[in-house]
């Protein structure tokens, strides 16, 4: 049975744990404006409504609190698609409701993706981004691993390639429609759209 002393050390974790996810939140949309290595506490202090006191209080550096960003970020974008692979009936609206997902959300949030590519780039010289980035990496393939299987399923087919394969030909194509999408190129939703489906089709035999 826990004591009065252990219910507050726990409240006051939660508490702990509820501002710095408020903190996060609100440091996004800089972060995503300005990329990595432009960003600093200073700066996401000037565009909230927190002092760099406070954020320093609860993140030691700017690099503890982006990768806390993004961390939360991507992790709920890893079961964006739970929902499509739950309720799907078969192949052909699975596929389908999977790539127009896609293309939404290189509309919607099209800078916390391209936040996301900053970082994992940044993390070719910060080793001490590899872990986050390694960690994240595997919650996307994961999701785009659940994706394929279950359309193989519905469609009693097979898969032709190994996990880190789709997860990596998803990825990069994203990323081509991200630059080019960033770069004004509005094509690039519907390019999204044909591509996600001509990989579902490759990959699924």
């Amino acid at each position: 049975m826990s004591t009065q002393n252990d219910r507050l050390e726990k409240a006051a974790v939660d508490k702990f744990a509820r501002r710095r996810e408020q903190l996060a939140a609100s440091a996004l949309a800089t972060l995503a404006e300005r990329g990595y290595a432009r960003t600093g506490l200073r700066d996401i202090a000037q565009n909230s409504e927190f002092s760099h006191g406070v954020l320093h209080y609860y993140f030691k550096d700017k690099d503890e609190l982006i990768q806390h960003c993004v961390r939360q970020y991507k992790s709920d974008c890893a079961t964006h698609y739970d929902e499509i692979v739950a309720t799907a009936s078969t192949a052909d609206e699975l596929t389908d409701q999977f790539a127009e997902a896609m293309s939404l959300t290189l509309r919607d949030d099209a800078s916390m993706h391209r936040l996301w590519y900053d970082l994992r780039n940044q993390s070719m010289f910060q080793a001490e981004l590899r872990p986050l980035i390694d960690e994240i990496d595997d919650l996307l393939e994961q999701m785009i691993w659940n994706v394929v299987t279950r359309c193989a399923e519905l469609s009693d087919s097979s898969v032709d390639v190994e996990s880190a394969l789709a997860y990596a030909m998803y990825d990069g194509m994203f990323e081509q429609s991200l630059m080019a999408f960033l770069a004004g190129d509005l094509g690039a939703m519907d390019a999204v759209v044909r591509r996600c489906r001509r990989l579902m089709h490759a990959i699924v035999s």
